[in-house]
């Protein structure tokens, strides 16, 4: 039976649009092993070995975002007589974004010459990445390389072409290089790859590396706490962002976060605008970039096949070549659209130049015009969805099959209104009058009217109660009854104005709770549900940026005890993975931390966007910079003892805070121009 590989045991290097898999020994032997670039598996194979035999590994792991570094010994070379180590091999690899290269260093530290046979197996089968994460690809035949001078290349039937080249230049036979190495005592022999792949011409979306640095590469945000935990969390997932950064094919300087390594190196609306949100601290010019590159997408007409309607923002773009499940730009998302205009009105806020805003606010009014629209086809004032049976059956962030239940485990029936996408289309309407106003435009009436609707249609409609008390559904479904388990998606709901402060109130006492709160961050169904399971995609499992958007809402609202118990847990399960924090995980412990779900993308982009989002809630930061000014509202006292904050990109300029442990600010520098009001 085909299952989804897993990859929690493995160390990924990514620069995307390439990343490299392999387990911690470095050799790759075949499962979901291998180099990838653009939605391609252009490796599949690469197994080192010395007079025949591999070594024996001692420590591998990566050394930044794009970077790793295995080590390994051989024992049946040099000095045998000795029980320490007097042989052994360092493999450096690198991530490029058209393939990547590795470096193979020989140390001898025996007392004797060394005469070795140095072989090196490679291998590729051009598996599109959707095969390979759907278990498809074990067996898949590899595609045969004709040899050249310095190395292999590989040709696929559609036009993809892979190059690899050696130094120093190796014999070859049948897909395995050979060198005959002498070394010294006391001295190293070294080879070096490199993998460069060139996709085919092809239909449809293909993913571009950016031009240059990330925008927040010469003044990164740096975090330096009594709690160092927040630091690396911190600096950990700006590196990684960065990584994940590609660029729009059709305008290069338009950059976005993509989804994931290994299996979302594409454009995910919902996952870049959440990132973009969620990262506003490093800066504006990502979320301009997500803006631009979607609304130069955003639906035109009415196409079931692809879910595509009218001002509707798509969910994934894939090239043609990679797209096996679903189109290949798949509009099938109900929240992407409300999203768009949030991430705009933020943006704009923390200053997103106003041509920036004023070239995007024609997508804006189309997009709030699918919200009454195409976004509620039974026109009952909700914002849902109707899946058309061909693309996926849940279309909020939780779109596994199971990821919308009743407590008692039933599953919801469509078409459904999730709770969070109420809060999204309130927040945008809100959001979307205040632009529309500010340039200038008629409407914003209409949707502060509008908005004001849907919140007395939610208070009627939405809410349950249990044994804990009352609580929002995370849905209405077929009938408009609810949907009753108690789920993370609640907290989505706080800061947006959706909610009154009695309401924000007892989302806040629920988040809190033992059901919801793992101690490792929010679980996304309680515990008391029947359909729990801490190993589940959707239905128990924890994921960072889940959390980090409740907590925020936490400290907006006015919650903070609330939100620095999630915080807390941020940091722990920051700690327990290495401060790389996996798209979703176990909040359950099995002694030492929180266990792995074993095919979560790590890195991923908005759990990446963790840090950032820390720093704001912490800093309990509002920003509005087209209005001068600037509230510190700190965590209070400060649950990671004094901090100081640098490089918080604010318009043209960036803003640095210290915090002492009582959680009062002891020092700010605003750019000019802006006040601070700091508590």
């Amino acid at each position: 039976m085909a299952a989804q590989p897993y990859l929690h045991e493995h160390v990924t290097c990514v620069r995307a649009p390439a990343t490299w898999l392999s387990p911690v020994h470095g050799q790759m032997h075949g499962g979901v092993d291998g180099l990838y670039v653009a939605d391609r598996r252009v490796l599949s194979r690469l197994a080192v070995s010395f007079n025949g035999s591999e070594p024996d590994p001692l420590r591998g792991g990566a050394t930044g975002p794009d970077e790793a570094v295995f080590v390994g010994v051989l024992r049946a070379l040099g000095d045998t007589h000795t029980p320490d180590p007097t042989v052994w091999c360092e493999r450096t690899r690198r991530t490029g974004p058209r393939g990547g290269s590795e470096t193979i260093v020989l140390r001898n530290a025996s007392r004797m010459p060394l005469t070795v046979d140095v072989r090196v197996a490679v291998a590729a089968d051009l598996a599109p990445i959707s095969v390979v994460k759907a278990g498809r690809a074990q067996g898949m035949p590899v595609v045969a390389p004709v040899p050249h001078r310095a190395g292999l290349t590989w040709r696929g039937e559609d036009g993809l072409t892979v190059l690899l080249t050696a130094t120093p230049v190796p014999r070859n036979r049948g897909g395995v290089l050979f060198w005959h190495a002498e070394v010294p005592a006391g001295a190293s022999w070294q080879a070096r790859l490199e993998i460069t792949a060139t996709p085919p011409e092809t239909d449809g979306f293909r993913p571009l590396a950016p031009t240059g640095p990330a925008p927040w590469h010469a003044e990164p945000l740096v975090v330096r706490a009594d709690d160092r935990r927040l630091d690396r969390l911190v600096r950990t997932g700006v590196a990684d962002l960065g990584a994940l950064l590609l660029a729009d094919p059709t305008h290069p300087p338009d950059v976005y976060a993509s989804g994931g390594s290994p299996w979302y190196l594409t454009l995910f609306a919902r996952d870049a605008l959440w990132a973009a949100l969620l990262g506003l601290p490093l800066g504006t010019e990502l979320a301009g970039g997500t803006l631009r590159a979607l609304a130069r997408r955003q639906g035109t007409r009415l196409d079931p096949g692809a879910e595509e309607a009218p001002g509707k923002i798509p969910h994934e773009l894939r090239p043609a070549d990679a797209a096996i499940f679903l189109p290949p730009v798949y509009y099938g998302t109900v929240d992407a659209t409300p999203l768009f205009v949030v991430l705009l009105a933020r943006a704009w806020r923390w200053g997103l130049p106003r041509d920036e805003v004023e070239a995007l606010l024609p997508a804006v009014r189309l997009a709030l015009d699918w919200l009454a629209g195409h976004g509620d086809p039974d026109g009952d004032g909700f914002v849902e969805y109707v899946p058309s049976g061909t693309g996926l059956a849940n279309q909020g962030w939780k779109d596994s099959g199971d990821g919308i239940q009743h407590a008692d485990g039933r599953l919801a029936v469509p078409p459904v209104a999730l709770a969070e996408v109420q809060g999204y289309a309130y927040r945008a309407a809100t959001d979307g009058a205040d632009l529309l106003d500010a340039f200038g435009l008629p409407g914003g009436d209409r949707w502060r009217g509008w908005a004001r609707c849907l919140a007395d249609r939610f208070r009627a409609m939405f809410w349950v109660s249990d044994a804990d008390g009352p609580y929002p559904a995370i849905a209405l479904e077929a009938g408009k009854s609810t949907v009753d388990g108690p789920a993370s998606n609640m907290g989505h709901l706080l800061g947006t104005g959706l909610l009154d402060p009695d309401e924000e109130r007892l989302v806040a006492d629920r988040l809190a709770g033992p059901a919801l709160s793992s101690g490792y961050g929010l679980r996304t169904l309680a515990g008391t549900a029947a359909g729990y399971n801490p190993l589940s995609y959707h239905a128990g499992s924890v994921w960072p940026h889940d959390t980090a958007i409740a907590l925020l809402g936490l400290v907006r609202s006015g919650h903070p005890e609330a939100a620095r118990g999630l915080l807390e847990g941020l940091l722990a399960a920051g700690a327990a993975f290495d401060y790389r924090l996996p798209e979703l995980y176990s909040g359950e412990s099995a002694g030492a931390g929180p266990v792995p779900y074993p095919a979560a993308c790590r890195p991923q982009a908005w759990a990446a966007a963790t840090g950032p989002a820390l720093v704001q809630a912490l800093l309990g930061l509002d920003v509005d910079v087209f209005a001068g000014r600037v509230t510190l509202r700190p965590v209070a006292p400060s649950p990671v003892g004094a901090y100081q904050v640098r490089g918080v990109r604010l318009g043209p300029g960036t803003l640095s805070v210290s915090v002492d442990p009582a959680g009062r600010v002891t020092d700010v520098s605003a750019p000019a121009g802006l006040t601070v009001d700091a508590a």
